[in-house]
C-alpha cells in the first residue's frame, strides 16, 4: 500500500473470551475498513454477541487485541486505553444500537433529551442549537416533529428503534455496532427500518459491525460476512460469495434452512 491507501478502522486479532471451560468467543481476526459494514451471522450460542461485546469495549476479551484508528489518524489499543478515554470514545466516535431500545434509550426523559444528551456530551450548550438537531434527526428517522417532547414510552417499538439510531448517528460517529437491530420487529417495520438504516448508512458513509441471525439482514445491508459456530469463525468472504455459494458444511446449512423456509 502506497501513503494514500486507507487503513483499516479497527483491527482485530486472536481475539478470544473464555467463561471458565466454555468458549464465548476464540481466536478471532479480522480488520474493518472505513465505510464497510461487517454482518456477523449465525444462530444463537454461536458466540457473535460475545464477540461483539468484546469488539465494542463491553467485555473484556481473555485474549487478544482490537486497535481502533481515531479521528485524527492515531491508533489506540481499546483494552490498554484508561475507562474515561474508553468512555470518551463510546460518545462520540462510537455508536451503539440495541436490539431492545430501551436498553439504549432513557426512558424517563423526552425523545428531543434522548437525542441532544448525545450532543451535550460532546460539550454542546446552545440549547435552541441542539433542539434544532434534535428535529432535524427526528426527520431523519421519519419520526413527527411533534413527537419531540413526548417520552419515549409512548412511542411503538418501531418508534423506539428509529429514535434509538437518531441518539446514537447524531453526534456522527465513524463506527456503529447494531446487535440485531431488526429482531423483535414486525415484517413490514423491519422493512421500513432497514431502508432506512441502508440509506443512512450509506449518505453518512458509516463503518458497521451488524449482528443479525437474519441472513436477509445480512444480505441487504452487510458487504461482508463473518460466520460463526462454536464460538469460532467457519467462514468469511463478501457477503454474496458467502450466501450465494456458501464453502463451509455449517454455511451451507444455514442458507439451506433460509431457502426450505
Amino acid at each position: 500500500m502506497n501513503a494514500q491507501s486507507p487503513q483499516p478502522l479497527l483491527t482485530v486479532r486472536g481475539l478470544s473470551r473464555y467463561y471458565g471451560q466454555h468458549v464465548g468467543c476464540r481466536d478471532i481476526s479480522f480488520d474493518l475498513w472505513p465505510g464497510e459494514v461487517l454482518g456477523i451471522v449465525g444462530e444463537s450460542g454461536s458466540g457473535k454477541t460475545t464477540l461483539l461485546g468484546c469488539l465494542s469495549g463491553r467485555l473484556d476479551p481473555s485474549e487478544g487485541s482490537v486497535l481502533y484508528r481515531d479521528r485524527a489518524g492515531q491508533s489506540h489499543d481499546v483494552y490498554a486505553m484508561p475507562e474515561m478515554m474508553r468512555r470518551r470514545l463510546a460518545r462520540s466516535e462510537w455508536g451503539i444500537v440495541h436490539q431492545n431500545p430501551r436498553d439504549g434509550l432513557r426512558m424517563a426523559v423526552s425523545a428531543g433529551a434522548n437525542v441532544g444528551e448525545r450532543l451535550m456530551a460532546q460539550g454542546a450548550r446552545h440549547y435552541g442549537g441542539i433542539r434544532n438537531q434534535a428535529l432535524d434527526w427526528l426527520d431523519k428517522v421519519e419520526i413527527d416533529a411533534g413527537r419531540i417532547d413526548d417520552s419515549p414510552r409512548t412511542f411503538s417499538g418501531g418508534m423506539q428503534q428509529r429514535l434509538q439510531i437518531a441518539r446514537n448517528l447524531v453526534s456522527m460517529p465513524r463506527l456503529v455496532f447494531m446487535d440485531e437491530p431488526t429482531g423483535g420487529l414486525d415484517v413490514s417495520v423491519q422493512a421500513r427500518l432497514l431502508d432506512l438504516l441502508r440509506r443512512l448508512v450509506g449518505e453518512m458513509g458509516l463503518s458497521v459491525i451488524l449482528v443479525t441471525h437474519d441472513l436477509a439482514v445480512a444480505r441487504l445491508l452487510a458487504h461482508r460476512l463473518l460466520v460463526m459456530r462454536g464460538g469460532e469463525v467457519v467462514e468469511s468472504g463478501l457477503t454474496d460469495q458467502v450466501l450465494d455459494d456458501p464453502q463451509h458444511p455449517y454455511s451451507q446449512l444455514l442458507v439451506s434452512s433460509i431457502l426450505q423456509v
